[in-house]
């Protein structure tokens, strides 16, 4: 490979004339291509001082041609805030690092690369870039089950909770000061009905790019929701001229000039006096508590003065959550899954209700487990619960139910191993218990977690794919792994009644499961237009608060179907 326009630096200043910044330089260069396909050199001007790779081959410009180019002409447009605020980033701190950008190509936008940089101060102040193909961090991305907003470029809320938790750890662990900053627009979904889409998406590019920017390696921020963000960034970020910035962005795209008020809310991430599982799990729930708290009665300047009470209020969260578990201090609800023709109940879905965790639902009381690392304890004690209730109804008994199995769990040996046992030790179990995979974005080894779902099928239970049609992952999922049935989101089949073309995507995601062998499963119907929408698309099942609310009591269901509701009724 050659090493480039070697005229660069030489010719436009005088700090790298002597023969040992020239080997120094040389030096990081020929480093610096162990890891980068395309490296630049700029000015202190952010003007092209030297290049070499093959950047005739990506931007149709030959690394000779690009001395005296201004860095940003070789970068992408939608991307050119980024590296702009990036090289803001580099001139206070000194280093940029790992952050997805993409180039100029001959023909539009390149694939990403990974970006990375330095600002030299004994060398003439310059900045020496790497940029690397960056499909290895798609990969890992892919491989963790992160996911971003296709709008901003940031993270998901989820996502984002992951990453902090993985970014606190490894922090505490450097001994590094970092901060977590939540950021709120009150008014922006009133300044979003005042701009046109080209505006929008400009906006939320430039939000992105800062953020990014103002974080920790370039690339710790998030879009937690329409008018929330948040970032982990470093304790000499000023947190008031992020709000300036922000606030500034806004005002220029408003065609009216008002913008949107900015509010924030910092923590301090440090680990004393507090393990650093806790600390992360505390920034975890922060930030769930963030996404999910609205209405009138919320206010971001009340979660300024109570973050840090938050961060203790969550160790303490997870040791409740704990004694929960241990305790199994908690009930199972039974919701049925009926014919849609016959209006017999097939099998029932034991859900869990927590009477001991306060404020709650149980559905957040879930997620919180799952964002905690406290999920495969929780369904493994959700299986005993289920197994102690069937074992208190007759042997013979045709009552099955479906207990629920985090995406988390499907990978974990300790809740592998526990359920096996428990298996083994009630071999009666056999045609009375189903498993049901919720959460199946959390699975990352594919392989691994169909190796457990045929060990299930081939011991006699039944597995359902939970959540089927609410994301194109769904079919790799089906492509992959054998399983009995698939539940259909509900929001998917809700939207599916709206739509133009509804009718027609779920006949055919019936159709495509009919093939394979696979039953189906409408969830949350809960009035007879959606149960005939669902019949009339080929659906076999269906669950939802039409045929009642969960309870713990099964017999409450028996006469919840009206006749009339099913055409081949058969009166029991």
């Amino acid at each position: 490979m050659t090493m480039g326009a070697q005229v660069s630096a030489d010719s436009t200043t005088g700090s790298l004339q002597t023969p040992s910044l020239r080997a120094e330089r040389d030096r990081f260069v020929a480093l610096a291509f162990c890891w980068a396909d395309v490296l630049v050199e700029l000015d202190e001007d952010a003007t092209v001082a030297f290049a070499a790779g093959p950047t005739a081959a990506l931007i149709g410009r030959a690394p000779e041609t690009l001395v005296g180019v201004p860095v940003l002409e070789l970068i992408a447009e939608p991307d050119r805030s980024l590296v702009g605020a990036l090289l803001g980033v580099a001139r206070r701190r000194g280093r940029i690092e790992n952050v997805s950008v993409r180039l100029a190509g001959r023909r539009g936008p390149t694939a990403p690369f990974s970006f990375a940089g330095y600002r030299l101060d004994e060398f003439g102040r310059h900045y020496f870039l790497a940029f690397r193909m960056a499909s290895k961090r798609a990969e890992t991305e892919s491989r963790l089950g992160l996911k971003r907003d296709e709008k901003s470029g940031l993270y998901d809320a989820e996502s984002f909770a992951e990453v902090v938790g993985n970014r606190v750890r490894a922090g505490v662990e450097g001994g590094e000061q970092n901060q977590l900053t939540l950021i709120e627009l009150p008014a922006y979904k009133e300044l979003h009905d005042r701009l046109d889409e080209e505006a929008r998406e400009n906006l939320l590019n430039t939000f992105g790019a800062f953020l990014k920017a103002s974080s920790v390696d370039g690339d710790t921020a998030a879009r937690i929701a329409d008018d929330r963000y948040g970032l982990v960034h470093a304790a000499d970020v000023d947190v008031k001229e992020l709000e300036s910035k922000i606030a500034e962005f806004a005002r220029e795209v408003d065609p009216e000039g008002r913008g949107a008020e900015v509010e924030t809310a910092t923590v301090e991430v440090e680990g004393e006096g507090i393990s650093d599982e806790d600390l992360a799990n505390g920034l975890v729930y922060a930030i769930n508590r963030f996404r999910s708290t609205e209405g009138q009665d919320f206010s971001i300047k009340q979660l300024s003065t109570n973050i840090s009470a938050l961060v203790s209020t969550a160790a303490q969260s997870v040791n409740s959550f704990k004694r929960v578990v241990a305790e199994a201090d908690f009930a199972v609800a039974l919701q049925p899954i009926i014919d849609v023709m016959t209006g017999e109940i097939h099998h029932f879905e034991a859900l869990a209700r927590f009477d001991s965790v306060d404020g709650n639902s149980p559905y957040e009381t879930i997620m919180f487990a799952e964002e905690t690392g406290l999920i495969q304890e929780f369904d493994l004690a959700m299986a005993q619960k289920v197994i102690e209730w069937l074992g208190k109804t007759p042997r013979n008994a045709k009552t099955s139910l479906a207990v629920n199995v985090s995406g988390h769990s499907v990978g974990s040996v300790p809740y592998v191993s526990g359920l096996q046992k428990l298996l083994a030790d009630n071999l009666w179990l056999r045609g009375r218990l189903l498993f049901e995979i919720t959460e199946s974005a959390r699975m990352t080894d594919l392989g691994a977690a169909d190796n457990f779902i045929q060990s299930l099928r081939s011991e006699g239970y039944p597995v359902c794919l939970d959540d089927f049609g609410a994301g194109a992952a769904n079919f790799q999922y089906l492509s992959t792994m054998v399983v009995d049935i698939v539940k259909l989101d509900g929001s998917a089949v809700r939207n599916a009644q709206k739509a133009q073309k509804g009718k027609a995507f779920l006949r055919a995601l019936v159709g495509l499961c009919r093939d394979l062998g696979v039953e189906t499963i409408a969830e949350m119907v809960d009035d007879r237009a959606g149960l005939e929408f669902i019949r009339d698309c080929g659906v076999q099942y269906v669950q939802g608060y039409l045929f009642g609310k969960p309870s713990a009591d099964v017999r409450v269901f028996r006469d919840s179907r009206p006749p009339n509701m099913f055409p081949a009724w058969r009166g029991r």
